[in-house]
């Protein structure tokens, strides 16, 4: 992982008030890196808001909802105020909340690649396996100590993105090495876990195989492709979609390298989970309709019904596979 750089710390004891933002749809490592911060911070004695346009669809986030605001507050002195956006490198992943915030400067902090030039006060680091890791990084580096709260925030948010650790490869010993830093402050990886994967209800899991049974493989098998419709989200609940299981089955099942799978958000919107097991980069699909993400994982939105947005992704995929099949 790379140090925290310079200009960051020197943008944090630089400012007395911070707006802490994270992208729209947050999931757990943005939400743990935002509110372990922010509990950081409040404790140097700066002012903080804890901002996020939501929505908190998934069931392991539902408990932190109500200590984010979904509106910008005023601040009475802007010369002394700032951003930190986590998780994300744009603001244009940040949703509404972007459209409403004030003329400051931000600093952005993600394990993300861009392809745009970083800003003067980023610290971008796609060798990192999650914004939480980087987050208690630098937390050490500032001479803090995480309390035990913060450090059950910010297992809990290495946990989600690296789907407790089973992501990590030959290269994943300093993930480790943060996670027993974690531990040792006081975390119990039990509870993180069942926190993470418990109180699912057997509508998810009806859910859950609807979604299975509606899998259609494509390029021989090494794409495969579920939705979720509206219907299914009245039949089942809303927030009973399992996309973390449903990803590792799918892609468990032979010859499979790529899964997406789409859920119809409105009448005429979707958004688009991509995972890849390891050759296929889907954050440079993502990014081609304006989503984002990292190599192995990466999220997007697009207009239309589940149908065309199934097809208009399957199409991309075919240069992918083709260039494999010809070494390029």
């Amino acid at each position: 992982m790379k140090p925290v750089p310079k200009v960051l710390l020197e943008f944090i004891d630089q400012h007395d008030c911070f707006y802490i933002l994270g992208h729209r749809e947050p999931d757990g490592d943005c939400i743990g890196s935002q509110l372990s911060l922010a509990s950081m911070l409040q404790g140097m004695g700066k002012r903080v808001h804890v901002l996020s346009s939501g929505p908190f669809n998934r069931i392991e986030i539902l408990p932190f909802e109500s200590r984010f605001k979904s509106e910008v507050p005023a601040e009475r002195d802007f010369e002394r105020t700032a951003a930190l956006v986590l998780d994300c490198s744009s603001m244009s992943r940040i949703g509404n909340i972007a459209e409403r915030m004030p003329n400051i400067p931000a600093a952005f902090i993600d394990h993300h690649a861009t392809g745009g030039a970083p800003g003067p006060y980023d610290w971008l680091d796609d060798s990192a396996s999650a914004v939480s890791a980087m987050i208690l990084v630098l937390m050490e580096t500032m001479g803090h100590v995480p309390t035990k709260d913060e450090a059950e925030l910010l297992f809990f948010g290495l946990s989600t993105d690296t789907g407790f650790f089973r992501h990590l490869d030959e290269h994943g010993s300093e993930t480790f090495r943060i996670a027993s830093r974690l531990v040792d402050a006081g975390v119990s990886p039990k509870r993180v876990f069942m926190a993470i994967n418990g109180g699912r209800t057997l509508a998810s899991r009806r859910m859950l195989g609807e979604l299975l049974l509606r899998v259609q493989p494509y390029y021989e098998g090494r794409l495969l492709v579920s939705w979720v419709t509206i219907d299914d989200q009245q039949k089942y609940g809303m927030s009973s979609r399992d996309s973390d299981l449903l990803y590792q089955l799918m892609m468990g099942i032979v010859d499979c390298e790529v899964c997406f799978v789409v859920k119809q958000e409105t009448d005429d919107m979707c958004t688009v989970g991509l995972r890849s097991r390891d050759s296929v980069n889907v954050a440079k699909i993502a990014e081609q309709y304006g989503g984002g993400g990292h190599r192995l994982a990466a999220g997007l939105s697009m207009n239309g019904k589940v149908e065309k947005v199934v097809h208009t992704l399957v199409e991309a995929f075919s240069e992918v596979f083709s260039d494999e099949e010809t070494g390029k």
